[in-house]
């Protein structure tokens, strides 16, 4: 039976940390300041945004929320960023996405001042992160907290170990990949189109699923003892639960996985967590680099 990996508790761990060096850095004059922009009244990004606005104003930061309607033009978005990365109170601005079709998504993450984007969206920060110089960007939250999940359970040099990476998208495969690959991993990438996949996914030594496919990773694709970080997060229908209920679930087959991996992470409770605390200790790096002081690691 695997290790269940409890991304609640290493998410409350790294938060706790970005609170003390949060107070230590607003004591010598430089409180971390977040902006975080919603465009249009979607419910899902209204409770993400909410969410990281409490975590903000929890860790001691100076929060900020700009919630805009459904009809703002580009331009006014783009003033606002532009108007935000002017702001010395300001170390990170969030974009939530998606954003309304009228706009254009990428114009506006490319306005985000390379250092205070937080996401790790803009392209010198996709960049450095290719390149291995992870030190002085940002990496995306998500692959940023999965990698830690992986370091818990395999240490910081995983010389010799095989990781697939499921997905390829910028926000999670690439990142994932590539900071896999900066701690010595044999990568690779697989998606929808990757020959015999189950048996791509039954080489790894460490496998991180981000296809958006609930449960599609099934147990029989699972290499014994492997590393299993599941990023999907899926809502399916629940009727044992009554009438149009619903529950969350992940890329894996949670049930059949563990039953083989080492380690796996659950849906909820594993990487979820640790996005919203990862975006936290990207705006307090910034805020270390604004103020001339070497950001903690985590």
């Amino acid at each position: 039976m695997a290790e269940i990996i409890d991304g609640k508790a290493v998410a409350a761990r790294i938060v706790d940390e970005v609170t003390r060096h949060a107070a230590e850095l607003a004591a010598s004059g430089t409180v971390p300041g977040l902006a975080v922009i919603i465009v249009g009244e979607d419910p899902a990004s209204q409770v993400y945004v909410a969410s990281k606005s409490r975590k903000a104003e929890a860790c001691g930061f100076h929060s900020v929320q700009h919630s805009l309607p459904e009809a703002t033009t580009e331009e006014e978005l783009v003033a606002l960023v532009e108007e935000l990365n002017r702001n010395p109170a300001i170390h990170g601005i969030l974009v939530q996405l998606p954003l309304p079709a009228h706009i254009n998504s990428g114009r506006i993450i490319q306005t985000i001042a390379p250092e205070k984007d937080v996401d790790g969206f803009h392209y010198l920060n996709v960049g450095k992160l290719g390149t291995g110089a992870i030190g002085d960007g940002f990496v995306p939250c998500t692959p940023a907290g999965s990698m830690l999940l992986i370091q818990g359970v395999r240490g910081k040099d995983l010389s010799g170990l095989s990781a697939v990476v499921i997905g390829r998208s910028n926000i999670v495969g690439k990142p994932m990949a590539n900071l896999l690959l900066a701690a010595n991993a044999t990568v690779t990438i697989a998606h929808s189109r990757t020959a015999d996949l189950p048996a791509v996914c039954r080489s790894a030594d460490i496998l991180v699923a981000a296809v958006g496919r609930p449960e599609m990773v099934k147990g029989d694709w699972i290499k014994p003892g492997a590393t299993v970080i599941d990023v999907g997060i899926n809502r399916i229908p629940a009727p044992e639960k009554g009438e149009g209920k619903t529950r969350l679930v992940g890329d894996v087959a949670f049930d059949e996985a563990k039953q083989i991996a080492g380690a796996i992470t659950p849906v909820p409770g594993g990487v979820g967590p640790m996005t919203i605390a990862m975006l936290m200790a990207n705006t307090l790096a910034s805020a270390c680099r604004a103020a001339g002081r070497e950001p903690p690691a985590f």
